[in-house]
């Protein structure tokens, strides 16, 4: 049995995530400490006895995400699973950073900072009500991608997300969004609905945000990592630590290629894929993606001990 190791991205969020591990296993607590001496404030309070409203702003979702995660990850090797039991680490949008911290390519300090960055300078590239974000159900990527071509007349509008065979999610100028949601149902589409974001992630209009992902991932030391890492716009293997920045920037604006990633996991002999952090929302694009590869989610203590029994 060949095992992955995935992380959530954005919208997996809730009010008590990672609480209970931190509660159980010091390592666990020792992660939201981290977190919260990197960024200079308690995010643990907002994330265990906040509002929804206000961890959901990018910029506390994205470090409080990673924050979860790790706590699982340190819970994990408490009771004898290291990153070492996975072939391959990878993580949906934001999600890759838990998946580079994870590996050891990255401090839990230094992505929780770069997060933080990356939440502020995704939000402030497009003004709010000039970007949107969409779901399409029941057309594969192609097909969306033909959709926002057509939709795009001048502005921007792309495939941001290739989540599963049937949910494909575009991104770009609202009244483009708008315009591919129309055509996409014309074209057969189940559904296509816009999603509620703050901004337009994974397209061209955050270009912006690139640039300032550039130069804040300019000043971190990234080590080799531990196992392979499967990259969001690659969606093969890589380790070598100058190309994991580089797609990290890239990602900014690039597609989330999260159903070649797993299908190319797959192909490399993957037959059990863990989701590490908060939620299920990954587990259910996997089963969607190829049925064969089970799935674990790995969220809370009795999730831990169920995996150590395994």
């Amino acid at each position: 049995m060949s095992i992955a190791f995935v992380f959530p991205g954005q919208g997996a969020q809730t009010i008590g995530m990672g609480r209970a591990l931190a509660e159980a296993y010091p390592a666990a607590r020792a992660v939201f400490d981290e977190v919260d001496a990197a960024l200079g404030e308690s995010l643990s309070d907002l994330i265990w006895e906040g509002d929804i409203e206000t961890l959901t702003l990018t910029q506390n979702a994205q470090p409080a995400l990673m924050a979860t995660s790790m706590a699982a990850m340190r819970a994990l090797e408490a009771e004898g699973i290291g990153v070492d039991r996975a072939a391959f680490v990878a993580g949906h949008s934001l999600g890759e950073y838990s998946a580079l911290c994870a590996a050891g390519t990255l401090s839990i300090a230094d992505a929780a900072r770069l997060l933080r960055t990356r939440g502020k300078a995704m939000q402030e590239a497009v003004p709010v009500g000039i970007g949107a974000m969409a779901a399409v159900l029941g057309l594969d990527f192609e097909a969306v991608s033909a959709v926002a071509e057509e939709a795009a007349q001048g502005e921007v509008c792309q495939a941001a997300n290739d989540n599963d065979p049937g949910q494909v999610v575009v991104s770009g100028h609202k009244a483009a969004v708008e315009r591919a949601c129309e055509i996409a149902k014309a074209k057969g589409a189940k559904r296509a609905m816009l999603l509620p974001v703050s901004a337009p992630f994974h397209c061209a209009l955050m270009e912006p945000a690139a640039s300032v992902m550039a130069e804040a991932l300019g000043g971190v030391e990234m080590a080799a990592p531990a196992v392979t890492v499967v990259p969001n716009v690659r969606a093969e293997g890589c380790n070598e630590p100058a190309q994991l920045r580089d797609l990290l920037v890239e990602q900014v604006t690039g597609s989330v290629r999260w159903r070649e990633s797993v299908a190319w996991m797959a192909s490399q002999g993957v037959t059990e894929m863990w989701e590490i952090g908060a939620g299920k929302a990954l587990s259910g694009m996997i089963r969607r993606i190829d049925r064969e590869v089970a799935t674990r989610a790995v969220g809370t203590p009795d999730d831990v001990v169920a995996a150590r029994d395994a």
